[in-house]
């Protein structure tokens, strides 16, 4: 722009001439402080702001180190900074630093992990949001509504709270203790958890998820308003409480492998 303006000869005195040149080449300095906004009122054309703006920062790829923390997943660190591609992305991005295993990931562990900054603002936003008060409706409704309005944690602590909440409307038994107890044997907390080794998986139907559900299981039990893929955790969860509740009376009663 300063280069455009060198080459444009105004119909004034040196003087003039001298202090347009001036004052644009101090335009075309501020130029990425002040924004396209302010560059429309120097001596550029009009449709220079326009190509400034066609591609927003805040749209470009942003890559940044994560350090594993205790209790970390591949899942829930990809859903946290909304990694195109989600988890299989991210260890894809990472697989020489993980291993062959995806759900082996230690705390310390350096991870590279793609996000923009729209996604950073969009997460920080929703975090920072305080909740609003749900009108509580008249009759029935108002139990489910205040249900359906809570939160939960996007981790395994979340996850059980949540599946409880569900289990609690379908009359499935459970408690916390029992189904973390559970959690943790079948798969340390890894939503993405698979056994591709044992007699299920020689069968063609490895265990998944939480609870390490097969297939067949996991769609003869699932819960309605719950979602299909074995792999969400609390569709996970509560399947797998629909089973054990259906088998031995509740996941409370189950100590090893069901």
């Amino acid at each position: 722009m300063a280069g455009r303006g060198k080459h444009r000869r105004p119909r004034t005195n040196p003087l003039t001439r001298g202090v347009a040149i001036a004052g644009t080449g101090g335009a075309a300095l501020t130029l990425p402080l002040l924004g396209a906004t302010y560059a429309s009122a120097a001596e550029a054309p009009q449709s220079a702001p326009a190509v400034a703006q066609s591609v927003p920062q805040a749209a470009q790829p942003k890559s940044l180190t994560y350090t594993v923390a205790k209790g970390d997943t591949l899942y829930r660190i990809a859903d946290k900074y909304d990694v195109s591609g989600g988890w299989k992305k991210l260890y894809k991005d990472n697989r020489s630093a993980v291993g062959d295993d995806p759900k082996l990931i230690h705390p310390g562990l350096k991870l590279k992990v793609s996000t923009t900054k729209a996604a950073a603002a969009k997460k920080a936003t929703k975090s920072s949001a305080p909740a609003k008060p749900a009108a509580k409706p008249a009759g029935g409704a108002a139990k489910a509504t205040q249900a359906s309005a809570k939160t939960y944690a996007n981790n395994l602590d979340g996850w059980i709270r949540e599946a409880l909440d569900v289990m609690a409307q379908k009359g499935i038994p459970g408690s916390y203790d029992g189904i973390y107890r559970n959690v943790m044997r079948e798969s340390s907390g890894n939503p993405q958890a698979i056994n591709n080794w044992d007699s299920n998986a020689v069968a063609g139907t490895p265990s998944k998820g939480l609870l390490q559900t097969i297939d067949p299981t996991f769609q003869a039990y699932h819960v309605d308003g719950t979602s299909w893929d074995p792999y969400d955790p609390v569709a996970n969860i509560t399947a797998a409480c629909n089973y054990a509740a259906d088998r031995y009376g509740s996941i409370d009663n189950v100590n090893g492998p069901y």
